[in-house]
């Protein structure tokens, strides 16, 4: 019989100094941020990735950071759930967006990969789209590499939006485990305010 163990909660980035706070690397900031709070050390090697179990909101969780680099993310998330057994309802990716506009998050029950190629991995590996996940808007690069822009440092004139969508993605995280994904859909899919305005997007299917 299947037992619901456990929410594991997957930030993704790319491990080492070099990347520590490059644009590419928001989902482990996301996940170290939620590990401070709730007192949970990610410090296990297992899995091909670090892991640390505790609670968060009350629930049992797994937080993971893959350390295989972003583009083969899949590999620790399939052996994380073949070895949990978990429902996909109950997998959680936190991770950078670009088609998102800096400083937003979206949450969503389900999707496609769209242009990150470490939720294409996943995908790919788990051969299932039916997961949530967490985006954290960087803005759009503009006429720079997309490349060199994910794997680049933020600038001065962004740090301060992006470190504000770091602490909504893990309010988010602590929302959906406490008062379920549709509480928190509509709760954070707000765009950032241009001119002091806010826009809902409850349904957060951009």
């Amino acid at each position: 019989m299947f037992y619901k163990v456990m929410y594991i909660i997957v930030g993704l980035g790319n491990p080492g100094k070099k990347y520590e706070h490059t644009r590419h690397n928001m989902g482990f900031l996301a996940l170290d941020l939620l590990a401070d709070k709730y007192g949970i050390k990610v410090d296990r090697l297992k899995f091909k990735a670090l892991t640390g179990e505790g609670r968060i909101e009350g629930k049992k969780v797994l937080l993971v950071k893959p350390q295989t680099y972003m583009n083969l993310s899949g590999e620790a998330i399939r052996e994380v759930v073949d070895y949990y057994d978990v429902y996909m309802e109950d997998l959680i990716v936190i991770y950078d967006d670009f088609d998102i506009e800096l400083g937003s998050i979206r949450i969503r029950k389900k999707g496609s990969a769209g242009s990150h190629n470490g939720m294409k991995s996943i995908i790919q590996h788990i051969q299932s789209k039916d997961f949530p996940r967490v985006r954290i808007g960087i803005g759009n690069s503009g006429k720079s590499d997309w490349k060199d822009f994910v794997l680049g440092r933020m600038g001065k004139d962004e740090k301060k939006a992006i470190e504000d969508a770091v602490d909504k993605a893990a309010d988010a995280i602590m929302c959906i485990l406490e008062k379920g994904i549709d509480k928190a859909m509509n709760e954070y899919n707000i765009k950032a305010k241009p001119a002091g305005k806010e826009e809902s997007d409850q349904q957060g299917n951009d």
